[in-house]
């Protein structure tokens, strides 16, 4: 693993999909749960980022904390590394689909769940008092604020979804 930087993010629970704004990125991400005992020595998150242009980004995250402010490790994976890992997360498993999109100095994150009538939005902030506005293509469908709310981290919506 590498170093534990800080994840400093606020999660948003919208009413729907927004019209993104042009130059929004869409990623379909594959994600499952290692179980809590920590399989093969291991514990966190497995991830397979797909991009419109067919290139595949698998990674292995271990976050700690919850609410706004969390540490995070990430390290890169081989393919064959992920699907040798991957039979672990059965049962804690999302798929959904991420649109990024920059407005001023921060990336929105909207995610849209396979499976779930559930959209999200996220921005990681560069310090927990950095002002988050929600742009204009966003606020209208913003239902409130979730990011002190467990249940709506991936991890609790992956068990929910009991996929795998």
């Amino acid at each position: 693993m590498t170093s534990s930087p800080l994840e400093i993010e606020r999660v948003f629970l919208l009413a729907r999909l927004p019209d993104l704004p042009p130059g929004a990125e869409a990623v379909r991400i594959e994600q499952g749960y290692l179980p809590d005992e920590g399989a093969h020595g291991l514990e966190g998150r497995l991830r397979r980022a797909t991009a419109a242009s067919g290139q595949v980004r698998c990674t292995h995250t271990v976050k700690r904390g919850l609410g706004l402010v969390r540490t995070e490790e990430e390290r890169a994976l081989s393919p064959e590394e992920f699907e040798r890992l991957w039979p672990a997360t059965a049962g804690r498993r999302l798929v959904k689909t991420r649109h990024r999109a920059r407005e001023g100095a921060l990336v929105w994150e909207v995610d849209a769940f396979e499976g779930l009538d559930l959209v999200l939005a996220e921005v990681e902030l560069p310090s927990a008092d950095h002002p988050a506005p929600l742009p204009p293509w966003l606020a209208p469908h913003v239902v409130r604020e979730v990011t002190e709310e467990p249940e709506f981290r991936n991890f609790a919506l992956a068990r929910r979804l009991g996929q795998g």
